[in-house]
């Protein structure tokens, strides 16, 4: 994973309205420009942010999640990214409150077309990692900084976060979020994505199930067993507009 550059300029885009078969969110888009590359280009980094309800009053269920055209949109068995989506988006839905921020980093940060090109490597027998580094890519290339500096527009202190990944955690922690609770991201395994899951596990350490990650996280793995009512709020007026 990539050191965390500072990154400047953050934009809202835009602030819709946005019912689903879950519940009826709000979905913000940002926009920032990352630092010029070597040719002196500064390219768009852009993410969405769905938020339901009430994040103020207690610590709301938050997930990060990387785009993943193949499983999101398509529905591959491949990964577990599509169920991990819908898991996010239902839970939220049922606590009343809660944010998704989707972030445009498919495949890792590769891309969609080199993603597809390390699938082919993988059923010639190599695993996700080993295919991103044959391709010369690094094992993770994602950057969560936009991700991050989305909390902090809308002012978010602690979070209850839905993530197996621990550097989404290390990532949330060292901006000064508190993460009040880990809530599991398992989601059924299949034949065909369950070398992809125990390479996640046993090489890129992400966890199964719900342990303590620090002293400051809660160890309870249940969800609350109430549903709040949902119910749709306006962010908070004192939010710039950045």
């Amino acid at each position: 994973m990539q050191n965390l550059p500072p990154l400047i300029g953050l934009k809202k885009i835009a602030d819709i309205s946005f019912p689903t078969r879950w519940a009826h969110f709000r979905m913000l888009a940002f926009e920032r420009m990352q630092p010029a590359d070597e040719r002196g280009r500064a390219l768009p980094e852009t993410a969405l942010a769905m938020v339901l309800g009430d994040l103020y009053s207690s610590s709301p269920l938050l997930r990060i999640h990387s785009q993943c055209t193949t499983g999101d949109v398509f529905h591959s068995l491949r990964c577990d990214c599509h169920d991990q989506l819908h898991l996010a988006m239902r839970t939220i839905a049922d606590e009343g409150a809660g944010i998704l921020l989707y972030e445009h980093q498919e495949g890792r940060g590769i891309g969609l077309m080199e993603k597809l090109r390390a699938y082919a490597l993988q059923d010639e027998g190599l695993d996700t990692i080993e295919a991103n580094l044959k391709l010369g890519h690094e094992v993770d290339s994602r950057n969560y900084q936009l991700a991050v500096d989305i909390l902090r527009f809308l002012e978010i202190r602690s979070v209850r976060l839905m993530t197996n990944n621990p550097d989404k955690i290390n990532v949330v922690l060292g901006a000064g979020i508190q993460i009040t609770e880990r809530v599991s991201a398992d989601v059924p395994i299949s034949s065909h994505s369950a070398r992809y899951i125990a390479v996640k596990r046993e090489r890129l350490g992400h966890l199964s199930g719900v342990a303590d990650i620090s002293s400051r996280l809660d160890s309870a793995s249940a969800l609350p067993s109430s549903v709040i009512q949902s119910t749709q709020v306006e962010l908070r007026n004192s939010i710039s507009e950045g």
